[in-house]
């Protein structure tokens, strides 16, 4: 294979590459989206629980019957239910989160292994091309002093 054509398919490598970090960030920040939200309806759930909760204390300092007390309890039950329940999803979302991050922190190493690798290609093909033309430039001067050295040379010339 040709050193361009290595070249071409490192930097064609590298897009891809760099395509799917790229999602992957978009996939990160949504899933770090879906658990900031899934946090912070927990933590509206159980503020208004501690709300409801306070609210009704007070009532039932003032009056309450057992009507009411069923009631409240009956409620609160269901509140506790949707809590726990909330606190699973906020739990499950930054597992989501966790798995994300390191999906996306394994697509940026790809990205970077490519990417030195593409720049090792280019180093050493233009190593190769000094090289060239070194030997080249030592040519020419050798077949000079050759012919400067030479009478026959000149005269051919």
């Amino acid at each position: 294979m040709s050193s361009s054509s290595n070249l071409q398919v490192l930097s064609i490598l590298l897009e891809r590459a760099e395509a799917e970090r790229d999602e992957g960030l978009r996939q990160f920040q949504e899933a770090q989206a879906r658990a900031d939200k899934a946090r912070a309806q927990h933590g509206d759930l159980a503020q208004y629980r501690s709300d409801y909760q306070l609210r009704w204390s007070q009532q039932f300092a003032r009056q309450g019957t057992m009507d009411i007390v069923a009631c409240y309890q009956n409620f609160g039950g269901r509140l506790n239910e949707a809590i726990t329940s909330q606190s699973n999803l906020a739990q499950f979302a930054d597992q989501r989160v966790a798995t994300a991050r390191e999906r996306l922190q394994g697509l940026e190493m790809r990205v970077a292994s490519v990417r030195k690798l593409l720049e090792r290609r280019r180093l050493e093909i233009s190593r190769s091309a000094q090289r060239q033309e070194q030997k080249a430039t030592d040519e020419q001067a050798s077949r000079s002093a050759y012919a400067g050295g030479n009478p026959f040379m000149r005269l051919s010339a």
